[in-house]
């Protein structure tokens, strides 16, 4: 039987490589035989990703996507480093918590252009033969609080509920070169953004509904690594929720 998680020579877009889901994500694409382009601001953190990554063919791109005019000339690049692309994985994003008396609208812009324009951009250029094979599958990294939203969420949870809307349409229009388009919604995972939260004196309350308990980015690299993977070419416009049993 064909190991249809081997991802031999494959082209995997991983943004957001430098630390957590993203970081966990690139090194287990490595494992399984792709090759990664990494994106992230942090040269230094990219770097260091890389050094721990399994076989050749990896690059890495310094760049700021909460700036869509950066992503352009950056996937431009990337296809002409290392050709088209056989999937994207979008981990880039950022987490605020402002409670609606306080959230004005250039907060919630601020989000939306690094959460979900940033997102829609790369959709928007990678869809282009000379940038994806065709195949491909583009998965972006949502979250529960798109469905659930908690208190002080209101701005995050709108930018992950737009990506959640956005793949609808997209899927259906993509689906003409077999391009898939989907995202997962993530409860809450141990990454760096988690303990800085809790650093800060942040109450955490989650555990008590996510009965499962809180899942390591590995677990979150698992599922990412399937999706882009022929093992569920089946599934697409679909957000899949991977969340211990948050919503449930």
């Amino acid at each position: 039987m064909i190991d249809m998680l081997d991802l031999n020579d494959k082209h995997i877009l991983v943004t957001g490589a430098s630390s957590g889901i993203g970081k966990e994500t690139a090194i287990l694409l490595s494992k399984l035989g792709a090759r990664v382009s990494l994106v992230a601001r942090r040269e230094d953190a990219l770097k260091e990703t890389v050094s721990v990554m399994e076989g050749d063919g990896h690059h890495w791109y310094s760049c700021d996507v909460s700036d869509a005019e950066n992503i352009s000339g950056l996937v431009s690049a990337i296809a002409g480093e290392s050709g088209a692309v056989d999937g994207f994985i979008h981990c880039a994003g950022i987490g605020v918590n402002l409670p609606v008396s306080v959230t004005r609208t250039d907060t919630i812009d601020s989000v939306m252009k690094t959460n979900f324009y940033s997102f829609a951009e790369f959709i928007r250029l990678l869809s282009k033969k000379k940038n994806s094979n065709a195949g491909a599958s583009f998965v972006g990294v949502s979250s529960v609080a798109s469905l659930k939203g908690d208190k002080s969420q209101g701005a995050y949870a709108a930018s992950k509920a737009a990506m959640n809307a956005y793949i609808h349409p997209a899927a259906k229009e993509l689906s003409a070169r077999g391009i898939r388009v989907n995202t997962v919604a993530f409860g809450m995972i141990k990454t760096e953004a988690y303990e800085r939260f809790l650093e800060a004196g942040g109450q955490d309350t989650a555990l008590q509904d996510q009965y499962l308990g809180y899942g390591e980015p590995v677990d979150a690299a698992n599922l990412l690594v399937f999706m882009v993977s022929s093992a569920s070419r089946l599934i697409t416009g679909t957000t899949v929720v991977c969340d211990g049993g948050y919503i449930s």
